[in-house]
């Protein structure tokens, strides 16, 4: 397994001008990214949404990158998603899931069938034609410039280890920085929209 944080520092190292929606891995990637004005952090929608508002983003901005950290629990919270998204193909659409096998922003109750579930087999049978699946750092690390260049959809599951926060939700160490509505303008600036 990996840490969330290790593996983020490596994916920053690749990501180019790649919009990133940093979903489950987003209190470790405002202190790790370099271009914040490209990166869509927003906090916890309801479990499940960053894949569809991913892919949206995906097939209105055509010629940008779009990357995706989702988890186990927001996949298995909408499955569904998966097919749509091989449905519409959005080549620049790159989806890694970070799988801790647990439901950890909840309190670390175990994910339905989380030790055996191959996610990127699920991907692949749902139609995303390249999937993979890692489980340690330096592999990934091996793999990662190679996986950006790969027309989308991609899928990769990553094995991380549990980071779970028994508090609730109000107690807990605020990682945004910036508002919602700042971080998009701050995107539609990036993309010259406004």
């Amino acid at each position: 397994m990996m840490d969330t944080a290790e593996l983020l520092k490596v994916f920053n190292r690749y990501r180019g001008d790649s919009i990133v929606v940093p979903g489950r891995g987003g209190r470790h990637w405002v202190n790790i990214s370099t271009k914040p004005n490209r990166d869509l952090p927003l906090g916890d929608p309801s479990m499940g949404g960053h894949a569809s508002f991913a892919m949206g983003l995906a097939l209105a901005q055509p010629k940008q990158k779009i990357v995706l950290f989702d988890s186990d629990g927001d996949i298995q919270m909408g499955m569904g998603i998966l097919a749509s998204i091989a449905e519409q193909q959005p080549r620049n659409f790159y989806h890694f899931m970070l799988d801790n096998e647990c439901y950890a922003t909840t309190g670390g109750q175990p994910v339905p069938h989380a030790k055996a579930l191959a996610y990127h087999d699920v991907a692949r049978a749902c139609g995303y034609p390249r999937a993979h699946a890692y489980d340690n750092l330096e592999t990934f690390s091996i793999n990662v410039e190679r996986i950006l260049s790969e027309p989308g959809p991609v899928f990769v599951a990553l094995k991380v280890r549990p980071e779970i926060e028994n508090k609730p939700i109000g107690a807990r160490a605020k990682w945004r920085t910036r508002s919602q509505v700042q971080v998009v303008m701050d995107l539609k600036k990036e993309l010259g929209i406004v």
